[in-house]
């Protein structure tokens, strides 16, 4: 029998913040062969750490200089090819993912902001439909899934044509905003992103031209969990003030919706659904506009969350 490789438990996070009209993740630089870059991660170490969530923020702090406000636990992340290096006997990690929040106002030590669509760029349809869907990823996707009809291709009962188009809305489905991971993982099996090589799935991709940035191990299958996750929490929980100053004017708070949803949104409509949500309220000053109307200044209304259970934003497509 084979010797076991001893597992670790490690903790991952994906934290977000707004640089300028986009969202930010705080990348670590790498030393690593594929010059991948990283979220901060490191060993939970339960002599040092009380729970793993301290022990989160302690790490993201030592690393990047910066402790993380709001905090959740994503999901567990432990696949066989997560450190692959042939013959590799070190412990295998297993690695505890976690979404953070938090507002721009300190600069981080020894790591840097990253718009997070320079990952997923088929993610942000804010200027439209991404060209690089209907020219590279759905066609090659479709090619894939065509070849794929063994019993092995299977997953939760759907076959792999099936899940391209559940993931990517073909035919006469909708684009779901939140199955981010879904087709991440879908462009990992068919061997379209560099990640798929540095794992030894394939021997190579298909392109000169990456699909987005890569990162280290399964560090961008974390973040796009981080992603949908927060996608979906934004419709029934008012964690977009995580990211936001304690005033702001309603073209901000749009503008950060928009961006963490990657779509535009109506105007109007966002006005008047903020306005029936009543999750905000003025406060009687306002901010000068370059060329315009002062902008009148809002703050998040706290009792929000003592009045109602679910108080959210659920945004439709402009």
């Amino acid at each position: 029998m084979a010797e076991q490789r001893r597992i670790e438990i490690g903790l991952s996070a994906a934290i977000v913040g707004m640089l300028e009209k986009n969202p930010a993740i705080l990348c670590l630089p790498t030393s690593n062969a594929n010059n991948f870059d990283a979220l901060p991660d490191g060993p939970f170490t339960p002599s040092q750490h009380r729970t793993m969530e301290e022990g989160l923020r302690e790490l993201a702090e030592a690393q990047t200089g910066i402790r993380p406000g709001y905090v959740e636990q994503l999901y567990t992340f432990g696949d066989r090819g997560r450190t692959p290096v042939a013959g590799d006997q070190t412990p295998h990690v297993v690695s505890v993912g976690y979404l953070a929040l938090m507002r721009l106002s300190d600069e981080p030590e020894n790591a840097g902001w990253r718009n997070w669509y320079e990952y997923f760029p088929w993610e942000d349809w804010r200027p439209g439909r991404p060209v690089i869907l209907d020219e590279i990823i759905i066609p090659q996707l479709l090619s894939w899934a065509n070849e794929r009809n063994d019993p092995q291709a299977i997953v939760r009962g759907l076959d792999p044509l099936s899940r391209v188009r559940i993931a990517f809305g073909l035919d006469d489905l909708n684009w779901d905003d939140e199955l981010v991971l879904d087709r991440y993982e879908l462009m990992y099996s068919a061997g379209l992103v560099p990640e798929a090589v540095a794992d030894g799935r394939v021997e190579q991709t298909i392109f000169d031209m990456p699909l987005g940035e890569a990162m280290m191990h399964d560090h961008r299958r974390i973040l796009a969990t981080a992603i949908a996750r927060l996608r979906g929490k934004l419709k029934y929980r008012p964690v977009i003030f995580e990211l936001l100053p304690g005033t702001f004017t309603l073209t901000h708070l749009q503008q950060t919706v928009e961006s963490i949803f990657g779509r535009a949104v109506h105007k109007q409509n966002f006005r008047r659904l903020v306005e029936t949500a009543e999750l905000v309220e003025p406060t009687g000053a306002s901010q000068q506009a370059t060329g315009g109307r002062p902008a009148a200044l809002f703050r998040f209304r706290s009792e929000i969350l003592r009045e109602r259970p679910a108080p959210g934003l659920k945004v439709g497509r402009s």
